[in-house]
């Protein structure tokens, strides 16, 4: 069902509603007030009749009564009068009276059956005399439904002109959605540039912006897929490159010289499979892939882990310095990313400091995060490359990683909630990790 439809269903039904009420309101209260004016012109016609009596000669006071025409007594079209007396002798009758008594028993007014049909009728007290007025009440309905129809033909086509000019209405009102379906069906599959509608209602830029900004994050997300399959390639040719180098100085020599071409190759070996698995992660890291596997690691948990699994045996030249006064509290992010970002640091300072020298990792809970500080004791980085060091692939003259560890950390940040401050000085580079804590 299109909106343009469920929109006029919906209020098409909530006007059909209101305006239902409105008018069976309108006509009860017209019915009521017609019925209530009928019986005042019976109450009227009573009157008169009982002041033309006094005009006319003395009535007879027996027999079956002197009928007059409804002329004579100035009765109304449509209405019966009897006249009779306090014992109940009928003294005159209008013409159009039925052929049964009409009922004068009663003061005011009364409901009876007469010859088979209902009739209203209005009892008189005058002197020594009853008048009777009545009328038909077949004929009364005939009046109100004449008047209700009168009535409900201008609301049911006000009701109709409604409907119609609602369905214009709200055709005109979609009519921007149709103008921004129209131009993203005009647009080539491959383009990215922002939407550009003119006189576009405020209430719909939210949903244009949006729009544009989906196309941005395509866009990066695009580039950044592009940009990394181009550097992966040109970083994954150079190992590959020299172990296929290595495999045949190995195949055309003998003895030394092919045991170290076997071991060159098998360190590019090491090397290629390291920069696939940090490419791997990276790519978990900033797609929609969840780590959460359930378990929960305080922030000296994450220390040792990540000292546990940093590069080889190197890990003995880490120090670990905890404070008297630690959070246990686990952390709050999965422990799988954690204990990457810590470790692929912990590797980014031992690379970086001579073999003769520790690298630090101290620990520091401030209020509900905790700080982790990793120190090398290397000849440290330019203040113009510090912008550059979380870039994917990007090293300086002196390293010899992939250039993938700070990248991945900062992918870990910006998907956790962390924080990373580099603050290089003429003894090294230190780094601080901000990780969040749960609220115990």
């Amino acid at each position: 069902m299109s909106l343009r439809l469920r929109l006029s269903l919906t209020l098409g039904a909530a006007f059909a509603l209101i305006w239902a009420l409105a008018a069976a309101w309108m006509l009860s209260d017209l019915r009521n007030q017609m019925m209530f004016s009928l019986d005042q012109r019976l109450v009227a016609s009573a009157r008169m009749v009982a002041g033309l009596l006094e005009q006319l000669p003395t009535l007879p006071s027996k027999g079956e009564g002197t009928h007059f025409s409804a002329e004579q007594l100035n009765i109304p079209g449509g209405m019966a009068c009897q006249v009779s007396s306090l014992r109940g002798e009928i003294l005159a009758r209008s013409h159009n009276n039925p052929e049964q008594a009409l009922e004068a028993e009663k003061m005011g007014f009364h409901d009876q059956m007469i010859d088979g049909a209902p009739w209203r009728s209005f009892t008189l007290a005058r002197g020594d005399v009853r008048i009777t007025t009545a009328d038909r009440q077949i004929e009364r309905e005939a009046l109100n439904m004449s008047i209700l129809l009168a009535a409900s033909v201008p609301v049911g086509v006000a009701l109709l002109g409604c409907l119609c000019l609602l369905w214009l209405g709200i055709g005109q009102g979609l009519a921007p959605l149709n103008r921004l379906r129209e131009a993203l069906m005009r647009r080539n599959a491959d383009s990215l540039e922002p939407l550009q509608i003119q006189t576009f209602p405020s209430e719909l830029k939210p949903l244009l912006e949006t729009q544009n900004q989906l196309f941005q994050r395509i866009g990066k997300t695009i580039e950044r897929e592009r940009r990394l399959t181009g550097d992966a390639a040109h970083e994954l040719r150079s190992p590959l490159t020299a172990i296929k180098t290595h495999l045949q100085v190995a195949r055309m020599t003998d003895g030394n010289a092919r045991d170290q071409s076997l071991a060159r190759a098998e360190e590019g070996a090491d090397r290629l499979h390291r920069t696939l698995e940090q490419l791997l992660l990276l790519a978990r890291v900033e797609g929609s892939l969840s780590f959460d596997d359930g378990s929960q690691c305080s922030a000296e948990q994450v220390a040792r882990l990540a000292i546990q699994d940093a590069t080889g045996g190197e890990r003995l030249r880490i120090k670990l310095q905890l404070p008297t006064e630690l959070s246990a509290a686990a952390l709050q992010m999965p422990a799988v990313l954690s204990i990457a970002a810590l470790r692929n640091l912990l590797d980014n300072a031992l690379r970086h400091t001579d073999e003769d020298c520790a690298v630090e990792l101290s620990l520091e809970t401030i209020g509900n995060r905790v700080r982790f500080v990793v120190r090398d004791h290397g000849p440290g980085i330019a203040p113009d490359d510090l912008q550059h060091l979380t870039q994917r692939f990007w090293r300086n003259g002196q390293s010899t990683g992939c250039g993938l560890g700070l990248a991945i950390v900062q992918a870990i940040v910006q998907r956790c909630d962390c924080a990373l401050h580099f603050d290089s000085r003429p003894d090294g580079l230190r780094v601080e990790l901000t990780m969040p804590l749960q609220p115990v």
